[in-house]
């Protein structure tokens, strides 16, 4: 099975209640009766006008949580986002496994000197940069310096130290961009979408690095007033480690 099947495939099986649900531009929040997470917001551009972007909107709290967790398996953006947020909601995390590791820092370490390959763009890129033997920067939608997913083939089987967006579990593109790294190679997953699920650790990463929702409340209030990344609060950054397990 893919990661999405096994993630969904570790729930909870008794259905659990919803407490709130915001959709903000950048971040999708979902606070449940064991907990909160959260998910990058994806959009779609390509929707009919006046059309509803995500099933049952203004009667989302009469589903249970599990049941917003299943529109990972939707077509759409919105939905995935929603049902990833739901997912990290529900995981049980292992408290004990959580370190405040910096996941830039640790990619400078593992990276230096090294062949590194990042997909997403991050704001540590051009730090990394300084101290790589060489650099891949993958990107959907690519900039300057950078490279186009689709190149993912041919350049992550060439690297030491990979860097993995979470959103990769959003947009599909997760399992193939795994495959294409080396078994040898360094993989971090990373971002506030990313699942702390130590399965994650049976299908070829090495370190996850997300985030945890500590207060629902100002985590909701803050995403649905439209914040960025670094305007979140009510979040820490946490990060696990396969040599843990």
């Amino acid at each position: 099975m893919g990661v999405i099947e096994d993630l969904l495939g570790s729930l909870p099986a008794r259905p659990i209640r919803l407490r709130d649900v915001r959709i903000g531009a950048f971040w999708t929040v979902v606070w449940t009766e064991l907990g909160a997470g959260m998910a990058a917001t994806q959009q779609d551009s390509t929707a009919p006008h006046g059309e509803s972007l995500v099933r049952w909107a203004g009667d989302l709290l009469t589903r249970s949580a599990q049941e917003l967790a299943d529109l990972l398996r939707s077509g759409s953006p919105m939905e995935v986002s929603l049902g990833m947020a739901a997912v990290n909601a529900l995981l049980t995390v292992d408290e004990k496994g959580l370190t405040d590791r910096n996941a830039a820092e640790v990619l400078v370490e593992r990276g230096a000197g090294k062949r590194v390959a990042v997909v997403g763009h991050f704001p540590f890129v051009a730090r990394l940069g300084r101290v790589a033997r060489h650099l891949d920067v993958l990107e959907l939608r690519p900039g300057p310096g950078e490279l186009p997913s689709e190149e993912a083939g041919a350049v992550l089987p060439q690297a030491d130290v990979v860097a993995l967006t979470g959103t990769s579990l959003l947009n599909r593109t997760f399992d193939t961009l795994v495959a294409h790294c080396r078994p040898d190679a360094f993989v971090l997953v990373l971002g506030p979408t990313t699942p702390l699920a130590n399965l994650l650790f049976d299908h070829g990463i090495d370190m996850l690095a997300g985030a945890r929702v500590t207060e629902p409340a100002v985590a909701l209030a803050v995403a649905g007033q439209g914040a960025i990344f670094r305007q979140m609060q009510g979040i820490q950054l946490v990060t696990m480690e396969k040599a843990i397990y």
